[in-house]
This record gives C-alpha cells, structure tokens and sequence, in this order.
C-alpha cells in the first residue's frame, strides 16, 4: 500500500436484488483492509418488511436505511449523509467485488491529491465467450469506457458537501453520476480513474428494455438544461441518435398527414402529390428505421429472436425517444442548479414547538418550548413558509380522539402560528401506514399543500424518526436534541442546533450560502 491510509464508508444503493448478501460478504471481509462502515439504502417502493443482512459475515458494521423508491440518486444522497468518514464509495449492489478489492481503494485513496474530489474504479463486463453478445449485452459493455460511473465511484465527503450531493431530480440509474461529476468539477475538484476494478455482469433483462431506457432521454433535457449544449463533450458520452430520431419521426408525421390529405383530396392532381410526398417521407422513415435495425442486429448472435427483438424495438425506439426528450424538455423547462434555496420549514410539534406533553388531548397543558415565537417570527420574516409534520399514535392506540389532537393543535396555531398545513399521522406505530415519521408520508404531503418540493424543504424535529422522514422525502433535516433524543440519533444527524432558534439560524446560513 502506498501513501497514508485514510478512512471510508461505502454507500450501496439497492432494490433488493439476490446479489447483496455476497456483495456485502466481499465489501467487508477483507481482514488487511475493509470500509469503517457501510451503509445500505433500501429503495423499494413498498418496503415494509426491513433488509434482511442477517447473513453477511463481516466484521465491520452494516447499516440499513430507507429511501421509499425515490431513486439511486436519492438513495445514494441518504447513504453518505449517514456516514462521517472523508471519503464515500457508492458501488452498485449488482457488482462483483474481487478479493483485494478493499486494499485497491485505500491505495486509490492514498495517492490521491488534495484536489481530488473523486476516484473513479474501472468497471469490467463479462461479456460470453461461445457468441456474439446481444444488443443489452453490448450496451451493458458500455460502462467500461463510461466517465464516473457511480457502480464504483468515489468520493472526497468534502466535495460531496460542496455540491449538495446528488440531483435527486435524475429519478433513474442515468445520468445523475455524470451530472454529479460535472458540478464537482466546476466546483474546483479533480476527478480521477484508480487503478481498481470490479466486474459489472450484465443483468436479464426482457425484450421490451431497448425502449424502457428511453425514459433516459428526459435526463438528456435535463442534463442540457443545466449544462448547456456541450453538457455530452464535457461529460466525455457520446452523441446519441437523437438527431437521426427526430428525422424517422418527422418523415412518419408527413406519411401520416400527406397519406390523410391524399385520401381526402377531392382533386387529382392533389391526391397523386399527396401521395408521393406520403410514399417519399414513407420510404425515409423505413430507410431510417431499417438501417437502425441494421446497425443493432450486425454485431450481435442473429439468433431469430434477437432479429425479431431488433426489428420491432428499431421501429418504435424513434417515436419513444422523440417523445420523452419532449417531456423531460417541458417538465424540466425551468430547472436551476441542484440545491434550491430552502423555502419551507417543516417543524415536528412535541418537543420541538411545544414541552413533550406524552398523549396530550388538553389544549390547556399546550406550553411552547422557550424562544419558539421569535425564531418562527424570524423564519417568516425571511420568506420561509411553515408547516407542521406530527405523529400522533395516541388516536391509533385508542388513547386520544382526533377532536383532542385537532383541539391541541389549534392551540399551538394560536401561539405560535400561523402555520400553512398541518400533517398528522393518526396511526399506531404497527399500522405500516407510510404517513408516520420515519415514512415520508408527512412531508410529501406538506410539501404538496405548501406548493413547494420536497427538496425545498427543511423539517426541524428532536428525534431521528425526524431527521430520517425528511432524508426519504429528498428534504434537508435538522436536529433539536431534547432529553429524549438518543446519543446515536444526535451522533447520525447531519445538522444538530442547540434550539429552534439555531434550527432556524442554520437555515437562513442556507439560504445565504
């Protein structure tokens, strides 16, 4: 090993794919060299049962957390911020880690300079050996010569902070990683490639994916939107065949019209140009959909499924990419740079606004914690809408009334508010509800009811059920320990005030910064 040995943590996205166990078993194994933490983020939709890691066998620590299907980006986003170490390896949790592979990146590690922001591992793809591979199995291969692919990827924490992590707007595994590398760059960081590597399989996948990843092409709009035109040179891809999509649509759209005008002309002379134009912008697009075809099925095994396979997708790829680069340009129209401003202050009521008062239906006993009023006034005064975001499990275990909680609540409305939504979790901690915090149920919908977005938002709260609804939901957190917040929550939280009013100070130091 060469150089000083640093401390890191690994970040593993996942959707619970059969790799994981013996990818965590490779990760933290190594006796010479191993991460001081690894933190997986479970990103299935739906995942109410918890990660089952019970069968990794390492000695350093495994850490589950939950990103409610928000993406890799999002997910990748919560897994760093968990973590405390100066450098951060995102690998993808359907690598295959080689033996020495822990060693490799603390030497990557140690060479790097202090300017560098990121070290790239290089990304091997088996591809078979007894045939030609396949269309996917050829664009899988791709990532072999791909700049700051996250599948292994890492990351000075330093850097990480500097650009507020990743666009948690890339909702898929494209693009966020390039976009990610470009504003470490324009930050002031170097990027490099270390010297070592991990096997990247190809994945099964079905007959219709050529056209699933098409969705692709909305993060192209958003990729040009915040880079500009040269975003593809400066972020060393290709050029892609959008141009050349854009031709095959537009000559079937004149088929279509001019075939339409033929057969309702009324004259001759009209129809007959009517229909050359429509058999001229046919033949085109067949020439463009065919020598498409050509260049997919060349390559690849010519097996009659594959053929099949290519035919069909060549024909419907064009209209598919056409369409969404459409869509990602209206939707991302607008899009500044990652992270807006915080717009929105989201507080957690018991313990954080008013004195924890367990299972309180009176609105009598309601006393606001000390120096509430005027950091709110403040938080105001500077443009921050505000919003409450609360549990409530006495309604679900039978031991208030949603007349108590709404009577209780009305009067911390009248001391301290006013506050533009108020979200609350009715159910008991059993239910698998996914309002109650740490869900991201409550802040999603006080997100919506504020007309902002969730990374518009910051929740202040006095426990990690806090800090971790916000980290779901894409919004940044804050945490007000009280005497019921547990050392490790404090320990694992981002951003720790001493009260509502650093809460608020730190804040506005956002919105200034």
């Amino acid at each position: 090993m060469t150089g000083a040995r640093t401390s890191w943590s690994v970040v593993v996205p996942t959707v619970g794919r059969a790799t994981l166990p013996a990818l965590l078993d490779r990760l933290t194994g190594d006796e010479e060299a191993r991460p001081a933490e690894v933190v997986v983020v479970d990103d299935r939709p739906a995942a109410l049962e918890p990660l089952d890691v019970g069968g990794v066998t390492s000695g350093a620590p495994v850490r589950v957390a939950r990103s409610h299907g928000r993406g890799p980006a999002a997910a990748r986003n919560l897994g760093w911020r968990l973590t405390s170490t100066p450098w951060v390896v995102f690998v993808d949790d359907d690598v295959v880690v080689p033996a020495g592979w822990a060693a490799a990146v603390e030497d990557d590690l140690a060479t790097a300079g202090p300017r560098v922001g990121g070290v790239q591992g290089r990304l091997r793809v088996p591809l078979p050996q007894d045939r030609r591979p396949t269309d996917w199995e050829r664009s899988t291969a791709g990532l072999e010569v791909a700049r700051w692919a996250t599948a292994d990827m890492a990351y000075r924490r330093e850097a990480l902070e500097a650009v507020s992590g990743l666009d948690e707007r890339f909702p898929r595994a494209y693009r966020e990683d390039a976009d990610l590398a470009l504003r470490v760059r324009d930050a002031g960081w170097d990027l490099e490639v270390g010297r070592r590597e991990v096997l990247h399989p190809v994945r099964p996948t079905g007959a219709a994916t050529s056209l699933r990843v098409q969705r692709g092409n909305a993060d192209d709009a958003l990729m040009r939107r915040l880079h500009g035109r040269a975003w593809r040179e400066r972020a060393e891809t290709g050029r892609g065949r959008l141009r050349l999509h854009l031709v095959t649509v537009g000559a079937e759209l004149l088929a279509l019209a001019s075939g339409a005008a033929a057969l309702l002309a009324r004259r001759p002379a009209t129809r007959h140009r009517a229909g050359a134009a429509a058999a001229a912008a046919g033949l085109v697009a067949a020439a463009s959909t065919l020598e498409l075809a050509r260049l997919r099925i060349a390559p690849g095994p010519r097996t009659r499924d594959e053929v099949v396979t290519m035919l069909w997708t060549s024909a419907a790829i064009p209209p598919a990419a056409v369409w969404h680069r459409l869509r990602g340009t209206w939707r991302h129209r607008s899009a500044r740079p990652w992270r807006p401003d915080p717009k929105a202050l989201l507080l957690d009521r018991d313990g954080t606004l008013v004195v924890d008062v367990p299972y309180n239906g009176d609105p009598a006993a309601v006393q606001p914690v000390e120096g509430a009023r005027e950091a709110l006034e403040a938080a105001r005064a500077a443009g921050l809408v505000l919003g409450v975001v609360s549990n409530q499990s006495g309604v679900g275990r039978g031991l208030l009334t949603t007349g108590e909680v709404a009577a209780v609540n009305t009067r911390v409305d009248h001391l301290l508010g006013p506050f533009g939504t108020w979200q609350v979790c009715p159910h008991a901690p059993d239910a698998g509800c996914g309002c109650r915090k740490p869900a991201p149920g409550l802040v999603r919908e006080a997100a919506r009811a504020l007309g902002v977005q969730p990374e518009e938002c910051v929740v202040v709260g006095d426990i990690g059920a806090d800090v971790e609804a916000a980290h779901a939901a894409g919004a940044r957190a804050v945490l007000v320990p009280t005497p019921v917040t547990r050392e490790e929550e404090v320990a694992a939280a981002p951003h720790v005030a001493r009260d509502l009013a650093g809460a608020v100070d730190t804040v506005l130091g956002w919105r200034r910064g």
